[in-house]
């Protein structure tokens, strides 16, 4: 599986199926989407339904030939009760479904009540189906009792069995149809537990009963009719286990599959969704659709995506404040302390810094400023340095630590080369100076376990610190520590010479300068 399929999959169908439309559809469009799948369902699995009920009880089960008025009955009794059911129940599932989900018209947040009703809406819609199945059930074998009796059985029979297989298709179906209603139902919260008790468990095997119990049943039924029937002959029964085996075993799959999808549709998306955020993409949320443990699997998912978008937007400030390579330090270990490291040190300060406030407005200082920062972090993070402090107008630099470096004393000074040419180029009107010295420090956290920082100490630091202002009055503002440039790589130290040897305040041994050639 690609990258892209994952995430193509969750954009293009959200709801598990293309029938379903996207996710941002408007109220209208999933109103007219909604309602046209649900008519197209209902009529498909009535009509199929109520033909292979029909099919049955004249052809195929073992019974006396209908006598005259129950012919009557099956010509013009049964398609006029079929029609009439048919236009009954779409207009009364239509206004219930439109009462209980007005909220989503109104293009507003639905309450609880409003959220139950919505996830129960595909249980009441199929208990108006199984009404009409059992007043046809009724009706039929009453006009068969009252004109026929010995065929009040095999319609009983193949009206209740027929009705209950497809009042549960249709309730498969529409739960499919009403995914993207549930999910805006769900937008805001959980499903109730009030809906969780079933559970998926109870939802499994209620659809294996219906799926495969109550047609074997059904078929165990017609074993009994034709051992009552004395005239069946064998090639009779043959044709008649045949035609129901045929009927129980499409009608376990319908439903064993309508079933299965509607278990795999929310742990596909699950799936799609775990996929992209294992790509490194965050932002993602699935809609939640379903009413049993699914949808709080879903819920659940979209909690843990917030959780790491939350946590990975606190890292990412985190970092802007301390350094990425501090907060990788922190996450490994938050104890105090640190280690003695080889580090190169760089250290640049702004020249007249105190003069440019009292003549300026505040906003061009700070705006001055930001253009010197950001020219010193590009460098710095340019050569894999570390920014360590920024101290008013001044910033510490560290080449070595938290992250080791191959050659740290040369990346420093090709960072000072580099910043002290761009500082003269792109921001000629701040003046700065920038030294850069190497040695050994301790690099580690320091403070309280309450409030601590990662920081470097050592003379090194100092020593930079000293060689900044010194640097401030030389031509190219930029001096460095023969210390450094003999650590560097011969590439890097190519670039730099000796120079005078001084006693910086606050050290007693003498530096030897260097400055680039």
């Amino acid at each position: 599986m690609s990258q892209r399929r994952p995430e193509l999959a969750l954009q293009r169908k959200p709801y598990g199926s293309w029938l379903l439309g996207p996710a941002g559809q408007s109220p209208r469009q999933l109103r007219i989407r909604g309602q046209l799948l649900l008519t197209v369902f209902s009529l498909g699995t009535n009509i199929i339904g109520s033909s292979v009920v029909f099919l049955l009880s004249v052809f195929v089960l073992p019974g006396p030939p209908p006598n005259h008025e129950l012919q009557l009955v099956r010509a013009i009794v049964f398609p006029a009760y079929f029609l009439l059911a048919l236009l009954v129940g779409a207009i009364w599932s239509t206004r219930y479904a439109l009462r209980a989900t007005s909220w989503v018209l109104e293009d507003r947040p639905a309450t609880r009540k409003e959220q139950i009703t919505t996830l129960q809406l595909p249980l009441r819609l199929t208990t108006i189906e199984v009404f009409l199945w059992l007043l046809g059930t009724v009706l039929f074998s009453l006009l068969a009792l009252i004109f026929q009796p010995d065929n009040v059985l095999r319609i009983m029979v193949t009206m209740f069995d027929g009705g209950i297989v497809t009042c549960a298709a249709s309730y498969l179906l529409t739960e499919f149809a009403l995914r993207p209603v549930a999910a805006r139902a769900l937008a805001e919260q959980a499903p109730p537990r009030r809906l969780l008790a079933a559970g998926l468990k109870a939802r499994t095997i209620f659809f294996w009963a219906v799926g495969s119990g109550v047609p074997v049943v059904g078929l165990m039924l017609t074993a009994a009719l034709a051992l009552v029937e004395k005239d069946v002959s064998s090639t009779r029964l043959s044709v008649i286990i045949l035609a129901l085996g045929t009927v129980v075993l499409v009608c376990g799959w319908l439903l064993t599959a309508l079933s299965a999808r509607s278990v795999v549709a929310p742990v596909r998306s699950v799936r799609n969704a775990l996929a992209v955020i294992g790509d490194g993409e965050l932002n993602v949320r699935i809609p939640v659709f379903d009413g049993t443990e699914l949808g709080s699997l879903q819920a659940g998912f979209n909690r843990m995506a917030a959780g790491l978008r939350e946590r990975e937007r606190i890292r990412d400030l985190f970092g802007r404040y301390v350094g990425p390579e501090v907060v990788r330090e922190a996450l490994a270990s938050d104890a105090l302390g640190g280690e003695e490291r080889f580090v190169a040190v760089l250290f640049v300060d702004l020249v007249g810094s105190t003069e440019l406030a009292a003549v300026r407005p505040p906003t061009e200082v700070v705006q001055l400023l930001n253009r010197f920062f950001e020219l010193v972090v590009d460098e710095v993070d340019r050569q894999g340095g570390f920014v360590n402090k920024f101290a008013g107008d001044a910033v510490l630099a560290v080449f070595g630590a938290p992250a080791e470096l191959p050659d740290p004393a040369g990346s420093a000074l090709q960072a000072g080369r580099a910043l002290a040419r761009r500082l003269a180029e792109e921001l000629p009107e701040a003046t700065a100076g920038i030294g850069i010295t190497a040695g050994t420090v301790v690099a580690g956290t320091v403070g309280d376990v309450r409030r601590h920082e990662y920081t470097v100490i050592g003379d090194p630091v100092n020593e930079a610190a000293r060689l900044t202002e010194l640097a401030k009055a030389v031509p190219g503002r930029l001096l460095a520590s023969m210390t450094a440039v003999h650590e560097a790589a011969p590439v890097e130290a190519a670039h730099w010479k000796a120079g005078d040897k001084v006693t910086v305040r606050g050290r007693n041994r003498p530096t030897q300068l260097a400055i680039p050639t």
